[in-house]
Formats: structure tokens, C-alpha cells, sequence
């Protein structure tokens, strides 16, 4: 890259189970609230913005092009262009790479971008026939028409498809997401005892972050017409491996390992962040949160997707030069704990690395620095905010620890791979 991008600074909501205290708060309103936010702390002028990008998976039909819909209502001027961006659940690194991409060609300087899902707000959709029936009736004629498409008419049509489960299906491998966790469960044989056994330590890491305050620096609190709501909720207090282990697999019912306590929460949230080049920083008189070195996306087999981290993180590290010896801090999305595990084991397995990479291993993960506040299976997976969320996060804890360097990595739907390197 030309030069280092700045991250001024950044702010979530809090993350909150889908269908619960954020179902009623839609995406866009989310994103404007958190946005303006943010932009108010920071003493900025909406007009020196030159756009805004925002990541979003399940997009609105009520906000077509929801980033656009997200500025105006957290204040832009009509005058700053606005678009969305979409790489499922890299949604939110996505549109800091987008903006890294204009500052470089010389586009702009400075960027609103981040991510935001309201996966509560994910419609039921109405089957093809019955969609089908509603449109040729519309454009019926007469009445006799009309009466002839009603004796088609089967209740069976009023069955909804599930547009959460469609979301979550992907179309490459034909299997939902949670079928590619059993995949590398299988491939690297973990058992549902370390898969419960990680899950249970993301809910003790995440609840000792809320209690000792953590988050309060990167969490702006969202009032609803219920309540003010200024933690992650998704979080189990004196979670207990006895109580991961009664749960049932949800995704392959006979033999299967991976359940809803052991995989990431379907939640709500949003995420925004301020990005300019290091020099722009400077002449605004800004005083940066992190900065972004460099970044890497990956492609891979869609039915073994979860290992996205380590495809992406061998390109990010050949292209840098860096190794893991380098790295003070990790933040790694968990999307199920079956594939993080498989990823804490392909970085150091010499077998995987030379038949994937044709090279040697890229090292042992010190768990110990590794989502070290907890993550999605605690704290809950909003897709669109969640590569925007890892990295806020990464760089706040950075700065608590006087450490230099991190890496934010996740898996993406569809066989891809996301990962940058952070530094402060």
C-alpha cells in the first residue's frame, strides 16, 4: 500500500440476540444511530466526507442500497454518495478494503465504512407458486379469470421459505454453513468435547470482558421503545460444560458434533469506523485508534470454507513478509468452534500446509492471544458487522495491552477467506 490507513476510531452497538431486544431496530437505523454517533465524538464536519460504504448481507427490500439509506438518516448531506458492499461474512472488512482501494487510486481521503445486519428483520419468503398465483391474478382480466387461478389454490403454497436458511445455505456447496463445520470436524477429527470444551471458554473470556468493562469504550448504547440496551446480550453468565453437552447437533442430527451452543449466534448490530491515509490524519489533527497495513482475501473449496483464515493469512503473510512470531494479538471469527479448532490445526501442520501451499507450516497459534475477550459463539455473528466488529475490537485491545501488532481473520460463505493485519 502507499501508505499506512489510519482508523481514527470506531463504535458498535451492542450485539443482541435476533428476535430479541434489537427486533424491532432495523439495519439501517442501527448503522445511522452507531454512525452519527461516531462522527459527533469525533468533531467532524458530515461534509468532509468523501462517501460512505457500508457492508450488509441480508439487504432490505424497504433499503435498496441500505448504506445510502443508513448516511441520509445519520445525517450526510444528499451530497455524499453512499454504497453498500456484500461478501457475506467479511461484509464489514469489505468496505474498509473498498475505501483503502479509492484512497490509493486517489478517490477520496477520507471514508465512513463498517457493517451493519438486523438478521431479525430477514423475511419469510412466499413459495414460487404462491408468488406465481398472487402475480397471474393481478393481471387477470375478468372475473371468471380470476376464479379459475383460485381453484389452483393449495394451502401447501402458503408454506414460507425461511430467508435466514436460504441466506445460510450455501448455493456452491448446496449445504448449509453449519454442515461445513461437521466437514472439518470430520477432516481434522475433533470431537464434540473440544468443540464445547472452546465454546464454553468464548462465553468465560466474554463475560469477564463485560465485567471488567471492556467493551464500554467501543459499544455506544441503542434505546429502544423497551429498554436501553448497552451490552452483548448473547453472552451465558456461568456457562457450564454440562449444560453445552445436553445440547443436541443441529446440523447432522445422527453423529454429529457441532450444536447451537458450539456454533456463532444469529444476532443483530452494527459497527461503523473512520478511515483516511496516515498523512490525512495528521493534517485533520486526528490521533488514530490503529492503522491497517495490509489485508488479503482467498478462495477455497466452499465445502471446507471454515478454513478461510489460514488461506487468506498465508497470502497476507507472503505478501508482507510477516510471520506468526510477529503477531501480539489474534482475533479469528467464530463462526462454529469446529472451525477454529481446524484452523488452529492447519497453521501448524506441515501435512496441510505443504499439500495446500506447497510450503512449510505457518506456525503454532498461541492461544493465549487468540480472541482473548471471547467471540461470535458468545458474543454473537451480526454477518454484515462482524469483519468490521474484529477489527475495532482487535485495535482497542492492542492499545489496552501496549502491544503493536494483530491479525483479524475470518471464513466467509461460498469458500473464501478474509484476514488483515493491524498495527498500532
Amino acid at each position: 500500500m502507499k501508505e499506512r490507513i489510519a482508523i481514527i476510531d470506531g463504535l458498535r452497538s451492542p450485539i443482541a440476540k435476533a428476535n430479541g431486544k434489537l427486533n424491532d431496530v432495523s439495519a439501517d437505523t442501527l448503522g445511522a444511530i452507531i454512525t452519527k454517533e461516531l462522527v459527533l465524538r469525533n468533531d467532524l464536519d458530515y461534509k468532509q466526507f468523501d462517501e460512505v460504504i457500508m457492508g450488509n448481507v441480508a439487504q432490505p427490500a424497504n433499503a435498496a442500497n441500505i448504506a445510502r439509506v443508513m448516511a441520509i438518516r445519520a445525517g450526510f448531506p444528499q451530497s455524499t454518495i453512499a454504497y453498500t458492499v456484500h461478501r457475506n461474512c467479511a461484509s464489514g472488512m469489505q468496505s474498509i478494503s473498498s475505501a483503502i482501494e479509492k484512497i490509493n487510486s486517489n478517490q477520496g481521503e477520507l471514508y465512513l465504512v463498517g457493517g451493519m445486519e438486523s438478521m431479525s428483520n430477514i423475511p419469510l419468503l412466499y413459495s414460487d407458486e404462491f408468488r406465481n398465483l398472487i402475480t397471474k391474478f393481478s393481471y387477470s382480466k375478468s372475473i371468471i379469470e380470476k376464479f379459475e387461478l383460485l381453484t389452483t389454490f393449495r394451502l401447501r403454497f402458503l408454506k414460507p421459505t425461511i430467508g435466514l436458511i436460504s441466506g445460510l445455505t450455501d448455493p456452491i456447496s448446496g449445504k448449509i454453513m453449519g454442515i461445513t463445520a461437521e466437514n472439518l470436524a470430520n477432516e481434522f477429527k475433533i470431537s464434540r468435547a473440544a468443540q464445547d470444551e472452546y465454546a464454553l471458554n468464548s462465553h468465560k473470556k466474554a463475560q469477564k470482558a463485560i465485567e471488567a468493562g471492556i467493551f464500554k469504550d467501543e459499544i455506544h448504547p441503542i434505546m429502544t421503545k423497551n429498554a436501553s440496551i448497552s451490552n452483548d446480550d448473547g453472552v451465558r453468565f456461568n456457562q457450564t460444560i454440562e449444560a453445552l453437552n445436553k445440547l443436541n447437533p443441529i446440523f447432522e442430527r445422527v453423529g454429529g458434533t457441532v450444536t447451537a451452543g458450539n456454533s456463532s449466534q444469529v444476532s443483530d448490530g452494527a459497527c461503523s469506523l473512520i478511515v483516511c491515509t496516515e498523512s490525512k490524519a495528521k493534517e485533520l489533527n486526528l490521533e488514530p485508534i490503529g492503522f491497517i497495513t495490509d489485508y488479503a482475501y482467498a478462495g477455497l473449496d466452499a465445502h471446507r470454507m471454515g478454513l478461510g483464515p489460514v488461506y487468506a493469512t498465508k497470502k497476507l503473510f507472503d505478501k508482507t513478509g510477516t510471520t506468526l512470531k510477529d503477531i501480539d494479538l489474534i482475533e479469528i471469527n467464530e463462526a462454529f468452534a469446529a472451525q477454529v479448532i481446524a484452523n488452529l490445526e492447519a497453521f501448524k501442520s506441515e501435512e496441510f500446509c505443504q499439500k495446500t501451499f506447497n510450503s512449510s507450516a505457518l506456525g503454532e497459534i498461541d492461544e493465549s492471544i487468540l480472541n482473548v475477550n471471547g467471540g461470535a459463539i458468545a458474543l454473537g455473528h451480526p454477518v454484515g458487522m462482524s469483519g468490521a466488529r474484529i477489527v475495532l475490537t482487535a485495535l482497542k485491545e492492542l492499545k489496552r495491552r501496549n502491544k503493536n501488532k494483530a491479525l483479524a481473520s475470518l471464513c466467509i460463505g461460498g469458500g473464501q477467506g478474509a484476514s488483515f493485519l493491524l498495527e498500532i
